[in-house]
């Protein structure tokens, strides 16, 4: 079965326990980007269906791999998401805009 999608570092290896043959390649810096905005998508998509919070654990884990690939730490990520919070708001009222007039 073809996949060409970004896995797990481990898939690999539980691939080879299952007695099967992984055809792997390490993606370079722009196609790396790629995949990790696919499977963003993937996990939220997932997420979406699903509701389940390991897939919003994978969500989150997708998000760091980002941030690392754009040279952001985990605690600037924060910092920045802090800021937004306290400029825009987050988004804990539930608002729903229907319609600016």
């Amino acid at each position: 079965m073809d996949y060409d999608k970004l896995i797990r570092d481990k898939i690999p290896s539980i691939i080879k326990k299952d007695g099967r043959t992984p055809k792997i390649h390490t993606a370079k810096r722009g196609e790396y980007r790629i995949k990790l905005n696919q499977k963003l998508l993937e996990e939220v998509r997932e997420f979406g269906k699903s509701g389940e919070i390991y897939e919003l654990a994978d969500i989150l884990e997708v998000v760091y791999a980002l941030a690392e690939a754009e040279h952001v730490t985990a605690a600037r990520l924060e910092a920045l998401r802090k800021k937004r919070a306290a400029e825009r708001g987050a988004f804990k009222k539930r608002i729903i805009l229907d319609k600016v007039l």
